[in-house]
């Protein structure tokens, strides 16, 4: 599992062997290639780079050229175990309706992305009057791809808003380790959030 990025590790101890997975902005098809020869998942990917597609193919892995703006329409109700998107959240034109769209398609939903409530952002912010770049938060403001940030407390507030469960969390820091002040005040101190989520 080494191979994998910190997030995606976590998240496939999340996932039961035998599960149907779906891995919206599935990228080089890293995180399913783990699972289907470790886990012995069924799963299909949507990604929407040409070069990202090519590299899911060699692997063999069910994969869907598709824009997740576009919506999920062709999937049917709770055709899925999990539904994973990993740090594209903030990326997209209306994450509302793709979290709405993930918990319909499965069981459960994986969501991760960058906690824009961390100190280090708030200060950079307060002190500098510009967009803070950190680890999490690598491009500048005019390049980013990220257009709806969002901070831990945005999100479990949308949860609750919107009836929806919260079955697992883990608010670590950009390597993926936890921390005490991460657990006492995971939107202070939390960089990047992993939430396990349903319909109730």
């Amino acid at each position: 599992m080494s191979e994998l990025r910190p997030d995606l590790q976590k998240i496939c101890t999340w996932i039961k062997p035998g599960s149907r997975v779906l891995d919206l902005g599935c990228g080089d098809g890293a995180l399913l290639d783990w699972l289907q020869n470790n886990r012995d998942i069924s799963g299909y990917g949507v990604e929407i780079e040409p070069a990202n597609v090519l590299s899911c193919l060699k692997k063999n892995i069910n994969i869907i050229q598709l824009d997740l703006d576009a919506g999920l329409t062709d999937f049917a109700d709770k055709s899925f175990d999990y539904v994973i998107m990993t740090q594209a959240l903030q990326a997209l034109q209306r994450p509302d309706k793709t979290l709405l769209e993930m918990i319909r398609v499965g069981q459960q939903s994986i969501v991760t992305f960058p906690n824009f409530g961390l100190w280090k952002h708030r200060l950079y912010l307060s002190l500098n009057g510009r967009m803070p770049v950190s680890k999490a938060l690598p491009a500048q403001w005019f390049d980013t791809k990220n257009i709806h940030l969002c901070t831990v407390n945005d999100f479990e507030q949308f949860c609750t808003h919107r009836g929806l469960g919260i079955s697992k969390k883990d608010i670590v820091d950009y390597d993926h380790k936890p921390g005490a002040l991460m657990k006492l005040w995971p939107n202070l101190f939390g960089e990047v959030a992993l939430y396990q989520i349903n319909g109730k």
